[in-house]
Parts: C-alpha cells; structure tokens; sequence
C-alpha cells in the first residue's frame, strides 16, 4: 500500500509539471544546442576608404546640419544610408535636383570631370569622400589616355565606380565586363591599348579577361599596382578559408555592393553554400535551421553594428557558440582627412598610409 502511495505521489508530481508553463530558460537552453556553431571571418566590413566615407557625412552633417546632399549612396550599404537619412543626408541622382550653394558630397565611388563642372558651375560646397584607391584608377586612366591608348575599364558598366572612370574619357575608355565581350570590342589602334580595372571585381574574373585582352592585343598595357584594392583581396581570400569549414555562408552586404556580391561567388566557388543577408529579414528566410556550422562575412561596406545584430538574432535560433577566423592580417590604414575648400572640390584626398 506503502508503495502504492509513493507511485500515485510521484505521477502526480510528474503530471503538475507537465501542465505548468515551461521555464523560459528551459527553453532557451532547449533552443540553443551546443554544437550549433558560428565562424565570424576576419577581416570583414568596412574598409578604410568607407570608414572615411562615412566619417565625411557625418562630419558635414555635425558642421554645416542639414540637409546635406549625397550625389549617389555615399557607400552600397542599406544600415548606413538609412541611418545617414535620419540626421539628414540626402540622396540624389543628380546634381539638379540640389540646390544652388548646397553642401553635397561625392560619394567613395568617384565621379566623372563633367559631374565637377557641373557642381562648380552651381555653386555647390562639396566634400569629395572618393575612395582614394578609385582616385588612383582614374589617374591610371587618364595617364593611359594622354599617351595616346585607349583604355579597356574592366568591370560593371552601371557601377557608379566605372561610370566615373570611362567619364575621365569618353570615347577613349571603353568599359568590358566580360571574357565574351574582350573577345568582340574593337579599339581604333589595336598597337595603342591600356587597361584597368573596378577596385571591387573578384581579382580570378578581372584576370581572365585581362588576359583575353593580351591575347588579341600583346602590347596591352597596364598599371604597376593592382587596381583591385587590398579589401577586396583580403575579404575574398578570408571567405575562401571560411568555405572550407562552414556548411553555410552568410555575406552581410546589400544587393548593389559589388564586393558583397562578389563575396558570396567566392564562397559559391569555394564549395559552400553562400547567400546575401541585407536585413534581418533576409536573416529570417535564411536556411540555417538544419546547419551546424555557420560561416559569416561581411562586405566592405556593412557596419559592424549589422554584423552584431545578425548574431544576437541567430543565437536565438540556436547558434549559442561564436568562433572567429583570422586568416588576413590586414594593416590599419588611414587616409589623409577630407579638405572642404568652398566652391571646389577637396584638396585634402590622398593615398592610404598604413599605422
């Protein structure tokens, strides 16, 4: 009877607990399974000619309040460009719809000379946040140019980066985005050809048409340096070594980032499954439920505060365990500070100096 008792007493207690609500830590423990891991690459996010980028906006918007005017997105990130909107940095596509005198701001991409002459011509203050190494390009280029080539732009016609560079010379650059079309463009004097190259391209692709290119024309020439810069190298070569040991790979970044994009081909080529994450949306639809190490980057132009973000969200399906990957070690590199010089363009952009 005795024991009959201890039996009933016992169920009764195991039934109590199985109607009461369930303990939240419970659940969350439930939730987060220990060998549901996360690989952070590094380096990853911004680079040093978007950080200055962003620091000219939010300096011209502390000094002169707004609105200020950003011919273009000042950087291809969604986070920012929102976050600039509300202290009042506003987007145009051109420079008629600001107005006269205005303080505007070139964005990292670079403009053409016509875009310069049209801005001194309205009187507009502007603040040039050109990427220094897209400056270099443009040198390349007219360099090339007033030595009698014409000058092959490898890269995305549509990408204000390459719009600006063929504006140096119209006529005399003409941009190749692909192996097919190195194979059909036709220069006035095949013996007088140069070529260079968006800063952001996947440096395998940029290769092969640049060697399509030498085949048909042997006296190509080309820079000293490579165009391609160092953040896009690094980020591609951290996400090579990222592939080989994640089941998924998450490339933070928008869909107009060309080096996110070429971010996640790279992880695509490498082996990986890999997709584009720009909001949490995105992060919501993103197949993770089923994988237990999961890879992510980020692109040169996504903000940390994203990246924290999208690890707080995943911890809450599970992932409880946080790992990084240093494969680049990349030098901090500054560039000398943005000038604002009245009615022209600044005076203070230059080459990177490494600290």
């Amino acid at each position: 009877m005795l024991n009959s008792l201890i039996r009933w007493h016992k169920q009764l207690l195991s039934d109590t607990d199985t109607d009461s609500d369930p303990d939240p830590e419970d659940e969350q423990r439930e939730r987060i399974m220990p060998d549901k891991r996360i690989i952070v690459t590094h380096p990853h996010g911004f680079c040093a000619g978007v950080a200055r980028a962003v620091a000219v906006a939010e300096v011209a918007l502390a000094q002169h309040g707004a609105p200020v005017y950003a011919l273009h997105e000042i950087v291809h990130n969604r986070q920012v460009t929102e976050r600039l909107a509300t202290r009042g940095l506003r987007v145009v596509e051109q420079l008629a719809d600001v107005p006269e005198g205005a303080v505007t701001l070139f964005s990292a991409h670079g403009v053409a000379p016509a875009v310069r002459a049209e801005a001194r011509a309205r009187k507009l203050r502007v603040l040039d946040a050109t990427c220094p190494f897209v400056e270099r390009v443009h040198r390349e280029a007219l360099r090339f140019v007033a030595e009698g080539c014409t000058v092959f732009c490898i890269g995305h016609p549509a990408h204000a980066e390459v719009v600006g560079i063929a504006g140096e010379a119209p006529g005399r650059v003409l941009v190749v985005e692909t192996e097919e079309e190195a194979q059909r463009v036709q220069p006035p004097d095949p013996e007088r050809v140069a070529v260079v190259s968006q800063t952001t391209l996947n440096p395998e692709t940029a290769d092969r048409i640049r060697e399509a290119l030498r085949r048909r024309f042997p006296k190509l020439r080309q820079p000293d340096s490579e165009d391609i810069c160092y953040a896009t190298r690094n980020r591609q070569q951290a996400v090579r070594a990222l592939a080989a040991q994640a089941e998924l790979v998450l490339v933070l970044g928008s869909a107009n980032s060309s080096n996110s994009r070429r971010l996640v081909e790279t992880a695509s080529g490498a082996g990986a499954r890999a997709c584009l994450v720009s909001t949490l949306e995105d992060l919501a639809a993103a197949p993770v439920e089923a994988v237990c190490v999961l890879g992510i980057t980020s692109g040169a132009s996504t903000p940390e505060s994203f990246l924290e973000e999208v690890l707080s969200a995943l911890r809450a399906r599970g992932f409880a365990t946080v790992e990084h990957l240093r494969t680049v070690d990349e030098p901090l590199r500054t560039f000398r500070p943005v000038v604002y010089s009245g009615h022209e363009e600044s005076e203070g952009r230059g080459e990177a100096h490494e600290g």
